[in-house]
């Protein structure tokens, strides 16, 4: 008879953190996994597996506790909160407290008097203020030290530049510096092959001085920036054109300036750019694969 007593669900009905706290046994989970995954306080888990929910501050707190720990143990979060409200409705009506407020209560003011002292506290501090900045009155005249006139250093001259030297009439190093990506080649007039290749932006090449007739095959000449000596000379060709078998020495290179400038070309000069049989239309200044001209 005492077996039925314990056994009868409606004598001693489970409650709703005991509902929680077997499904969680059930799945072989710890508490800590409970919070880990319902981001819920510990504390607050144990206090509702033991019913106790006297450190919760609200039921939608511990209603809501309780609908995350159900989620977390696959229960029916909505029967267990309607379980809760029921379980803690006089637990959380106990707690609502109300202050009477009355109307004819005078509201707080400070006195006065205090206001009055404050006021002119600070209509005072403003005065003395003004005082300070304003005037000269609590300043003596000799206290502030009068600047020392400073010496303006002199400036050193800047050494002169060396002036560059003159470059000779004859001979010179001639350079050539791609200022873009180009194809060249240079060769002598007895076709020896002197250079090759594709230049990159800024890289330069010195033509030897004592090459035999150094010329050039070249699909952009804006694409290359001529130099002797250092010396800027005239372009080896009109931009977009492509040029070849033309010759590169120096003398060569200021004779073409010469020539260029409106003066009597010199002797061994060579002719303008637009009389230079290099300007072929048919000449195809970047060569596909490991083609070389003829």
């Amino acid at each position: 008879m005492d077996g039925e007593s314990g056994e009868n669900p409606t004598l001693f009905p489970e409650k709703v953190g005991e509902k929680l706290r077997d499904a969680r046994l059930a799945q072989g989970l710890e508490l800590s996994d409970i919070a880990a995954r319902t981001r819920v306080p510990l504390r607050h888990l144990q206090a509702i597996e033991n019913s106790d929910y006297s450190g919760l501050p609200s039921p939608t707190y511990a209603i809501g506790f309780v609908k995350a720990y159900a989620r977390a143990v696959g229960a029916d979060e909505v029967a267990l909160a309607r379980e809760l409200r029921t379980e803690t409705e006089g637990l959380f009506a106990a707690r609502e407290v109300y202050e009477s407020y009355d109307p004819q209560d005078p509201v707080r003011e400070p006195p006065r008097g205090l206001a009055w002292a404050g006021a002119v506290i600070a209509a005072l501090l403003l005065v003395a203020v003004g005082v300070w900045y304003g005037t000269d009155l609590f300043r003596s005249a000799g206290s502030e030290p009068e600047p020392t006139p400073t010496e303006t250093p002199a400036t050193p001259e800047a050494p002169a530049e060396p002036s560059p030297a003159p470059v000779p009439a004859n001979g010179g190093q001639v350079t050539l510096t791609a200022t873009q990506p180009v194809w060249l080649r240079i060769y002598d007039a007895s076709g020896t092959r002197l250079f090759e290749k594709e230049m990159a932006a800024g890289e330069r090449y010195d033509v030897p001085p004592g090459a035999n007739g150094p010329m050039i095959n070249l699909g952009r000449p804006e694409a290359i920036r001529v130099t002797i000596n250092g010396s800027d000379v005239a372009p080896l060709g009109p931009a977009g054109r492509a040029i070849k078998d033309v010759p590169i020495s120096a003398e060569a290179l200021r004779a073409r300036g010469t020539a260029n400038a409106g003066t009597t070309p010199q002797p061994g000069a060579t002719a303008t750019p637009a009389a230079v049989p290099a300007f072929q239309p048919a000449f195809d200044p970047e060569p596909a694969g490991n083609a070389t001209f003829p």
